[in-house]
C-alpha cells in the first residue's frame, strides 16, 4: 500500500497521533529529502530506522515502477518536506502508477500550506483555485496573471520571498491596483504574519524584502456588470470562436454573474 503522509508545514506540535504510529512502523519511506525525513524522526522522537528513498522531481518517473512493486507487499510512506505529498511536491507519479496497477493508495491527513492561508487570509473560501508556484520569469508571470484575470474564485498560490514584490507588482498590473489580496508568512511557525490589503499596498510593503515560507492568496475578480443580451452575445461569439456552447454560457456567466443555464437557453435559441 502506498500512504501519503501529510507533516507538519512549520510547528511540530501538528504532527498527528497517526503519523507517528505509521511512521514508527514504515518499513520504506519514499521521501523528498532523505535528510529533511531523518530530522523529522529524530524531533519527534522516532526510533524506526526504515529503507529511506529519495523521490524528488528529477528522479520520480524512474522511481514510481520500483515503489509501486514494494507495495505490493508492504507500505510504502511517502513524505515530502512539508505538507501533503503530490501538492506542488513529488507524488503525483507514483500516485498515477500505483493507481494503473490497482495497488491501493492511501492518505495521512494533516497541515496543508493552501487551507491554512486560504482560512486565515480573510478572503472568500466557497470556492477558490489553486494556482502552484508563482513562474520565475516576469514574462510567463504577466502571461499567468492576464489569463487570470476573470477568475471568479480565490487564488492560492505559492512563492518566493526573493520575488514576491515583483510577483505582487505584476498581479496588480493585470489584476488592478485594488483587487483584495493576503501573503501569509511563516504560517504555524514563531513568526506568522498575515499582511492583507490592496494588491497595490501589499506590493509596496514587500519592496523593502520579505522573509520566510510564503503563500499568497487573491480575491477572485467581481462579476461585470453587463446586460443579458450583450452576455448572450459574448457566448454566441465564443462557440462562434470553437467554444462548446454549455463552457461557453459557463465562462460568461462565471464573468458576469448571469444565469447558465439561463444564457444557453437564450443562445441555443439564438441558433435555431
Amino acid at each position: 500500500m502506498i500512504i501519503l503522509a501529510a507533516t507538519p508545514i512549520g510547528n511540530l506540535g501538528d504532527a498527528s497521533r497517526r503519523l507517528i504510529e505509521v511512521l514508527e512502523q514504515a518499513p520504506v519511506v519514499a521521501a523528498e529529502d532523505t535528510r529533511t525525513a531523518q530530522r523529522l524522526f529524530a524531533a519527534l522522537g522516532i526510533a524506526n530506522r526504515p529503507r529511506l528513498i529519495a523521490l524528488h522531481d528529477h528522479n520520480e518517473k524512474d522511481r514510481a515502477p520500483e515503489l509501486v512493486e514494494l507495495a505490493r507487499t508492504g507500505d510504502v510512506v511517502l513524505l515530502s518536506d512539508a505538507g501533503m505529498p503530490t501538492v506542488s511536491d513529488p507524488g503525483y507519479g507514483v500516485v498515477a502508477a500505483a493507481a494503473a496497477a490497482d495497488v491501493l493508495v492511501t492518505a495521512i491527513p494533516g497541515p496543508s500550506a493552501v487551507v491554512t492561508a486560504l482560512a486565515v487570509s480573510g478572503l472568500a473560501t466557497d470556492r477558490f483555485t489553486f494556482e502552484g508556484f508563482v513562474p520565475r520569469k516576469q514574462g510567463e508571470r504577466s502571461s499567468v496573471f492576464r489569463a487570470l484575470a476573470s477568475e471568479p474564485r480565490t487564488m492560492v498560490f505559492f512563492d518566493a520571498p526573493t520575488r514576491v514584490a515583483a510577483t505582487l507588482a505584476d498581479m496588480a498590473a493585470q489584476f488592478g491596483d485594488d483587487r483584495r489580496a493576503a501573503v501569509c508568512r511563516e504560517l504555524t511557525k514563531l513568526h506568522e504574519e498575515v499582511a492583507r490589503g490592496t494588491l497595490a499596498e501589499l506590493a509596496a510593503w514587500a519592496a523593502d524584502g520579505v522573509r520566510g515560507e510564503l503563500v499568497v492568496v487573491v480575491a477572485g475578480a467581481a462579476p461585470r456588470e453587463v446586460d443579458f443580451p450583450d452576455a448572450v452575445a459574448q457566448v454566441t461569439a465564443l462557440v462562434a470562436a470553437g467554444t462548446r456552447l454549455k463552457d461557453a454560457a459557463g465562462e460568461v456567466a462565471a464573468n458576469t454573474g448571469h444565469s447558465s443555464r439561463e444564457l444557453y437557453q437564450a443562445a441555443l435559441a439564438a441558433r435555431s
